[in-house]
């Protein structure tokens, strides 16, 4: 069974920077795609964030475009989201995805907060 912890999550006023990473138990090369999801505090979808595939394709939400950079790392297993220019509206609960074969792995999740 694949295990995704996030890290990197916390409290940074607006403008700042965080770098979230999400550690797989296993290798995930064999992961078709990653992810981040968001869930907004009072809203109950997640919003996708940002996609990797496994050859470097790279797809964003419009709202973090040029803000955000999404990027895995195989040989630690690990996946990336660096957040820069950070807004209030940024606010949610990060969500690590993976996706392989007809299975979906999610993480536990990490709170990110941006002060005004």
């Amino acid at each position: 069974q694949v295990q995704l912890v996030e890290s990197g999550g916390g409290l940074v006023q607006a403008g700042g920077s965080l770098r979230l990473s999400c550690a797989a138990s296993g290798s995930i090369s064999s992961f078709a795609f990653m992810g981040w999801y968001r869930q907004a505090p009072g809203k109950q979808q997640r919003e996708l964030v940002a996609l990797i595939g496994s050859g470097g394709h790279t797809t964003y939400v419009d709202s973090v475009k040029g803000r955000f950079t999404i990027s895995r790392d195989n040989a630690k297993n690990t996946e990336y989201l660096q957040m820069n220019t950070l807004k209030p509206e940024d606010t949610a609960v990060y969500y690590c995805y993976a996706v392989r074969a007809a299975n979906t792995y999610w993480g536990q999740g990490t709170q990110v907060t941006v002060s005004s």
